[in-house]
């Protein structure tokens, strides 16, 4: 894999994480509290630099076809868990994210929370749940830093493209201090959810020592070989909704 290709595929990656922890962070600071959503934000952060500083140097360390073992299948787990949900919302069989909806529920939520003051923390709600919002997206962006990274064995170019990411996501809602409702989400999760799955695949094989025709070319065949498929089963899948129940049933 090139370091362009790295950097990009973390990128959306973690931008698409970075948009849920976001709205979150901005439930946080608009319905509570904003110093208490941003001590909580900061908080996570700290909590997440350690453990991709724990673990990044560890995976490095470890045998690159060891390493494929592990992280490939636990790759093409996480990316086919993205492509499915994509492939549903794109063919109309599961509600699509609305950014928009998720801040205005967290936002009615925080206002009826009861204030509460713990240690240095004016609002511990808004500290709270900007913490949980932050540290569950972020877990992710760690588990997609170190094992790119790891595979690579190039953690620090995977770590700076997800803060290049979450510093990007962060700006812009910072700018306009609302939820990131009009990126194209799904279509972000399609693209990632087609590079892990592809990726996945691609270590998992090499884990068990196939050798790949072309080496790390045979991405190029792999990656639009999943993109195609995705797209076959969401074509099939609208086909399917404009039938209705009687289509089903035949």
């Amino acid at each position: 894999m090139h370091h362009l290709t790295l950097a990009v595929t973390v990128f959306l990656a973690c931008a698409v994480e970075a948009v849920e922890a976001l709205t979150l962070v901005l439930a946080a600071g608009v319905g509570r509290h904003w110093k208490s959503a941003l001590q909580g934000a900061g908080a996570a952060l700290v909590v997440l630099a350690v453990v991709v500083g724990a673990l990044g140097p560890a995976v490095s360390r470890i045998p690159l076809e060891a390493l494929r073992l592990v992280i490939g299948p636990l790759l093409l787990v996480f990316g086919l868990q993205w492509l499915r949900k994509a492939i549903l919302r794109a063919s109309g069989w599961k509600a699509t994210h609305d950014e928009s909806a998720a801040f205005a529920a967290e936002v009615a939520a925080a206002g009826l929370a009861v204030d509460r003051r713990r240690w240095k923390v004016r609002d511990w709600y808004g500290f709270t749940l900007a913490f949980k919002g932050v540290a569950l997206e972020g877990l992710e962006v760690a588990f997609i830093v170190v094992t790119f990274g790891g595979n690579q064995h190039d953690v620090p170019l995977a770590a700076l493209a997800a803060l290049a990411a979450v510093l990007v996501v962060a700006g812009v809602g910072v700018a306009v201090r609302a939820p990131l409702a009009r990126v194209p989400e799904n279509a972000m999760k399609y693209v990632v959810g087609t590079l892990l799955t592809s990726f996945g695949i691609f270590w998992s094989a090499e884990g068990v020592k196939v050798h790949w025709p072309g080496s790390d070319a045979a991405l190029l065949v792999l990656v639009p070989a999943v993109a195609l498929v995705g797209l076959g089963y969401t074509r099939l899948l609208r086909r399917v909704a404009a039938a209705g129940p009687e289509g089903v049933g035949r």
